[in-house]
């Protein structure tokens, strides 16, 4: 065995001698390899690895087919690797993989597949060690298909991506095109100067005869080198093999190629008509020709083809093409049709379908410096509404509303009306709307309604109604501002405008939810959702309404799979970004995950800062506080409240927020009275009762003649006002509370209101009562989900020892009472009268004669035992049910 192995590694000895004319001593070889293999694998599992057989010669191959057959129970993988790309149609090692296919019990074929976008930016990371700059991965992904040696190689030639393909790769492609005849070679010049290009395309740029071309696609096909897609198009079956070839054509060749593709394709165009695809790769070809004048043409048709059909990312490179050209040519106006004041706002409205605003807000302030306002006054009113909209969208709300004030400067009141000042009245009261300025926003609504109705215009009634209708309902005229909305929808969907139909079902919904008719606003979102793709703005931002709906009225699953759904955040304006944070925000929180909630907070105050909108700065500001509270911080949590309610009250009507802000400032305030009264301060527990007025009177002026949610929320109000007067409030009140949540549905306010029933009613030693309270409200928290409110209910449960349902609505049962409460012993007892008297953890030491760790463990052991998270709060526990008295 050792001479025949020999054959293969010398150093073993010198071989057998061997004639051509001995059968056996391929055999005799084989054999010996397996010995050795199956001598091995006696020892310890064995991989024998072949790479790249795809160049294996007869005898590799016979060797593979030989140990597939032989190999049986011995303790050997072999694994032999290939590209599939190299496997021409007739290549030898084709019939060996199909007899091995065949193989099913010994054999396995595992196809590694490229890597996926998103796998290609963890190993750009891996590689980089850090994080790939920005687009980074893009470029490489669309240059490498995923494969990960193309990527490493484009990675080392140039660390952005970019530049032409490195040697090592051109000089392992280029003799891949080279060995194929001249026809096919013709065939691979036109496909890597168009691309995709299908039969006929490739007969009328190549000039081939029919049986030189269908011999030549043959053979490129055959050699791994192209392939048809799915509509008939031919094209390189790798976009880097592609970018090689094109790398290789002489310039002349490009140019001629280029300019013959767009003759043919602009035939086609001729013949059938409008077509956004042929459109632009007409103007490429005639761009990368040289004929600027043909490109810039080309170019403004194209974008006109790409916006008909949504592509306005493609219209806007296209304009952004045309732009870069204007000065290039003579008569520029002439061949785009319109001047360069147009093209500059055709522009600018194709970027305010993506991220960059800041381009758009460029494009647009370009657009105004080249106008004279004295002589086009109305055309000027147009550019500053569109700029005033796009710094509304980049959250610079004053901005916004100095721009469209100037705009209406540009065109006042006149008979017969100006429709440009109609269209600048309607953003302003959407603007106003979104403000919570009501009275302006009725104003405007009612001119721009006025303006629309004398010059027929339907599209500009609607955008009047959208505002209005919100406005009249959040003024308390309901029904009247239903219909407004509903006529308004109407004709958007009457028009198809998808984003006038995104924002005025939005508006209906919304504000029907907050009416408390929270099923006729999911019936309204869910039917707007349903004339949408899942992609855009409109689509997400109306899902996120569905999600708030749903969290606010108990269905918290359907509120984590829409937010779990939502894709395309890094294309979201600041708005929608903030609008997405919010909703997740609040989930978190209620389930507990604080510093989750923190997190996101943090990450988006900025945003909330430049905000004017309440939709956003009073849910930003509940959750604050909320979050405060929960951690302690009594302190910061009112003063996030104040914060909040100051700047509501500074710039909005919209009383249905403030009323919300309010409550939760009136409800800090009774912790803070109740921690005083803990502590034995009777100055602070004064300042906080006082301070619980003052918020409850903010409150009820906001919540004052409004509809049953603001009602609900007085409610609430008037229970945490009695809670900061009265030790653990009335019980009486909150169940009130908890009955108005219930006729609204909103089952997690009655869980929450159920839960400070039942302390209240445990402070007055009304144990049945609490349990009660408690049973239900557990319930419906652990239901939803709602772990940081099962955590308080559960601690309350042990501290007044209440008969509650079990973790699954077992049947109720009373908690025992131990020989001491709360299972604390002597030592535990001492060391709590000691916390609860305000001393730390080394004065605990020291008069209780222990080492500071320890005290500090006896205190981290007491706070698990009262089921509490802070020393103030076990001391307020301390004093309530008189723990700390026997303690000394």
């Amino acid at each position: 065995m050792r001479a025949e192995l020999g054959r293969l590694l010398p150093v073993l000895g010198p071989p057998p001698a061997a004639t051509a004319e001995d059968p056996l001593a391929q055999t005799r070889l084989f054999e010996s390899l397996l010995a050795l293999l199956h001598g091995l694998g006696t020892r310890a599992p064995v991989l024998f690895v072949i790479e790249d057989i795809h160049w294996a010669d007869r005898s590799t191959r016979a060797l593979l087919a030989f140990l597939s057959r032989a190999l049986l129970d011995e303790r050997v993988l072999v694994l032999a690797t290939y590209r599939a790309d190299e496997l021409h149609r007739r290549h030898p090692l084709r019939p060996l993989l199909a007899e091995l296919r065949a193989d099913a019990r010994n054999v396995r074929r595992i196809e590694v597949a490229p890597f996926t976008a998103g796998e290609l930016g963890c190993a750009l990371e891996d590689i980089l060690g850090g994080p790939p700059a920005p687009g980074l991965a893009e470029r490489l992904f669309a240059r490498s298909e995923g494969n990960p040696l193309f990527t490493e190689e484009l990675l080392a030639a140039q660390p952005d991506g970019r530049g032409p393909a490195p040697r090592t790769l051109r000089d392992a492609l280029i003799p891949r095109i080279e060995r194929l005849g001249p026809g096919a070679q013709t065939i691979l010049r036109v496909l890597a100067v168009a691309r995709r290009l299908d039969h006929e395309g490739l007969r009328a740029v190549s000039e081939l005869p029919e049986e030189e071309l269908r011999a030549g696609l043959r053979e490129a096909i055959a050699a791994q080198l192209v392939l048809a897609d799915a509509e008939g198009r031919h094209g390189f079956r790798h976009a880097l093999l592609r970018e090689v070839a094109y790398d290789d054509l002489l310039p002349g060749e490009r140019g001629a190629l280029h300019r013959t593709l767009a003759a043919v394709l602009e035939a086609r165009v001729e013949a059938a008509g409008s077509d956004a695809q042929l459109a632009a790769a007409i103007a490429h070809h005639q761009l990368a020709a040289g004929d600027q004048e043909a490109a810039l043409a080309a170019s403004v048709r194209a974008a006109g083809a790409a916006d008909r059909v949504g592509a306005h990312g493609e219209a806007g490179a296209l304009l952004e093409r045309a732009l870069e050209l204007w000065d290039r040519v003579p008569a520029p106006e002439r061949l785009a049709g319109f001047d360069h004041v147009a093209l500059l706002t055709a522009a600018s409205h194709q970027h305010g379908f993506g991220p960059d605003l800041g381009r758009r807000e460029a494009l647009l302030r370009r657009a105004l410096s080249e106008l004279d306002t004295e002589l086009e006054p109305a055309r000027a009113a147009v550019v500053l509404e569109a700029l005033s909209r796009t710094q509304w969208w980049a959250n610079r709300g004053e901005e916004a509303l100095a721009s469209v004030a100037t705009g209406l400067d540009l065109v006042p009141p006149s008979d017969p009306p100006v429709g440009e000042r109609g269209s600048l009245l309607a953003w302003l009261a959407r603007a106003r709307m979104l403000q919570g300025r009501y009275s302006d926003t009725i104003r405007a609504a009612r001119e721009a309604r006025a303006i629309a109705e004398a010059l027929g215009d339907d599209e500009l009634r609607g955008r009047a109604l959208n505002p209005l209708g919100v406005a009249e309902m959040a003024s308390g005229a309901v029904p009247e501002g239903v219909a407004v909305l509903r006529e308004a929808l109407t004709i958007a969907r009457e028009r198809g405008a998808l984003l006038e139909i995104g924002s005025v079902g939005t508006n209906l919904a919304d504000r029907l939810h907050l009416a408390g008719r929270s099923e006729e606003a999911l019936a309204v979102a869910r039917s707007v959702i349903a004339d949408f793709a899942p992609t855009g703005v409109s689509h997400t931002w109306v899902s996120l309404l569905v999600a708030e709906i749903a969290f606010e009225t108990g269905d918290w699953e359907e509120c984590r799979r829409i937010l779990g759904s939502l894709r395309g955040g890094a294309s979201w304006s600041p708005a929608v970004r903030l609008n997405a944070a919010l909703r997740r925000a609040e989930l978190v929180l209620a389930q507990g995950e604080h510093g989750a909630a923190a997190q996101i907070l943090e990450e988006h105050r900025g945003i909330v800062e430049e905000s004017t909108e309440p939709q956003f700065l009073a849910p930003y500001g509940v959750l604050l506080a909320q979050l405060r509270r929960r951690t302690g911080e009594l302190d910061a949590a009112l003063a996030a409240a104040e914060e909040t309610l100051d700047r509501l009250e500074f710039c909005t009507e919209d009383v249905m927020r403030l009323a919300r802000i309010s409550v939760v400032g009136v409800a800090v305030e009774a912790d803070r009275a109740q921690r005083a009264r803990d502590l034995g301060d009777p100055e602070a527990e004064r300042a906080a009762v006082q301070g619980a007025e003052i918020m409850w009177a903010r409150a009820a002026a906001a919540a004052s003649g409004g509809g049953p949610v603001e009602a609900a929320w007085l409610l609430a109000a008037e229970a945490h006002r009695e809670r900061a007067r009265t030790p653990g409030g009335n019980p009486a009140r909150y169940r009130k509370v908890a009955e108005a949540w219930r006729r609204l549905g909103r089952g997690p306010l009655v869980a929450s209101h159920l839960w400070r029933a039942a302390e209240s009613h445990a402070g007055r030693g009304e144990a049945e009562e609490a349990s009660g309270a408690a049973a239900e409200a557990l319930g419906i928290a652990r239901g939803l989900g709602a772990l940081w409110l099962v955590g308080e209910l559960e601690s309350l449960v042990a501290r007044a020892r209440l008969a509650a349902p079990g973790p699954k609505g077992a049947p109720a049962q009373v908690r025992a009472a131990p020989e001491e409460p709360f299972g604390l012993t002597a030592r535990e007892r001492q060391v709590l009268a000691l916390v609860a008297g305000g001393a730390t953890n080394r004065e605990v030491g020291e008069r209780l004669f222990m080492a500071e760790k320890t005290a500090s463990v006896h205190v981290s052991r007491i706070l698990r035992k009262l089921g509490v998270s802070s020393r103030t709060q076990a001391a307020a526990v301390a004093h309530r049910m008189g723990l700390e008295q026997a303690g000394m």
